[in-house]
């Protein structure tokens, strides 16, 4: 493989894939609750169990959403980094950006879990973007100062340090390698060092403490990912790079159910096994989208969801309650929504709600409004 070159395009599939990712947490699932419930159709009750996360154990769709879009900030990284030392930017001001995303990211998460209300007592500190924001951050600090070789041994290293200290440090009253709820060591150092509530299980969060540290290793997947994508090599055209990506996603998925018989796929606790299962996913995913959109150049079909992706942490921070969509549905589409039969009034409301979130997104899109961190 030769070195990366000061060439870097922006990748359409990316931006389509982020957004495509979004769309579930923007009231995809909720069409697809709305779809089962009218059609009883075995696909659509098959899909309505994919938007629930798993309460522990195991893997659903819905599980995938999050890691994806890390991964894809990762994936963003090397193609980010080239354009601003091919603009010239100093070492120290790329530290300076990374300090920056790092501190709104937090800060941002801070708001969506309830910074502003005060309650400091029951305030949540741990957050998706905050996950996002460190993940990413480190990452970062390992992709510039390492070769493509040392980033894969840190990917490794992470993932396998990961298991030994969540399998051999022994918990109180536990004892080691225990993974329940209650008794694994992510969930206690979180009570003894996280204030305020947890998210989304009683005894340790969802983003805590300990399992941020396997999450740099989705965003690094994701780094090396984008290192792979923007080198040049004769031998490796589009076509190739895609088809690459696709087997190694599959090798990946089978890894991740080997590494689950002995260190289950647990989203909560971001194991191991589960970063290489939906990183498998991330792989495939970003391999379909990449050769129909980038390769194929078959692309009117993903405006819709590059729209989302442009703005992605701005709808994500306005679902959170700063607009309530909802009241806009109810708004403009009352008449629309009755004009159907009660059977069919739940899945029309739900088109009319995504319609709302996507023309909004799409007047940001014409006017150049874009929320970056």
């Amino acid at each position: 493989m030769k070195q990366q070159t000061g060439k870097s395009e922006r990748l359409g599939s990316l931006d389509a894939l982020r957004g495509f990712d979004m769309l579930w947490i923007t009231g995809g699932e909720g069409l697809i609750f709305s779809l089962a419930a009218l059609t009883g159709w075995p696909f659509f009750e098959w899909a309505e169990k994919q938007m629930e996360h798993v309460s522990w154990e195991g893997f659903v769709f819905y599980d995938m959403i999050f890691p994806l879009f890390l991964f894809i900030a990762g994936v963003s990284m090397p193609f980010s980094f080239v354009n601003r030392k091919k603009r010239g930017d100093s070492l120290k001001s790329i530290y300076l950006h990374l300090f920056k995303r790092l501190f709104l990211l937090l800060l941002l998460g801070f708001i969506y879990n309830g910074l502003l209300h005060f309650d400091f007592e029951n305030q949540r500190w741990a957050s998706v973007l905050g996950r996002i924001g460190l993940a990413w951050f480190f990452a970062a600090i390992i992709v510039l100062n390492t070769s493509v070789r040392g980033q894969v041994i840190w990917f490794a290293g992470i993932l396998l340090s990961y298991w030994a200290v969540m399998k051999l440090i022994p918990v109180p009253g536990f004892g080691a390698g225990i993974l329940t709820p209650e008794g694994n060591l992510g969930a206690y150092i979180d009570q003894q060092l996280l204030p305020g509530t947890f998210c989304c299980y009683i005894y340790g969060d969802n983003e805590g403490i300990l399992s941020t540290f396997p999450a740099i290793s989705t965003a690094l997947l994701g780094a090396l990912t984008g290192h792979f994508l923007i080198t040049e090599n004769r031998r490796l055209n589009g076509l190739k790079k895609g088809i690459i990506m696709l087997s190694a996603g599959i090798v990946m998925l089978i890894a991740g159910k080997l590494w689950d018989l002995f260190f289950p796929i647990i989203k909560n606790l971001w194991t191991s096994s589960y970063v290489l299962f939906a990183g498998g996913w991330s792989l495939i995913l970003l391999a379909v989208f990449y050769l129909v959109i980038d390769v194929w150049k078959i692309r009117k079909w993903s405006f819709p969801f590059v729209v989302i992706g442009l703005n992605s942490i701005t709808i994500y921070m306005l679902t959170a309650g700063i607009i309530n969509f909802q009241t806009m549905n109810e708004f403009f589409f009352p008449g629309v929504i009755k004009f159907f039969s009660e059977t069919v009034q739940p899945m029309i409301s739900s088109l009319c709600y995504i319609l709302c979130v996507w023309v909004f997104l799409y007047i940001l899109y014409r006017k150049k409004i874009f929320l970056k961190v």
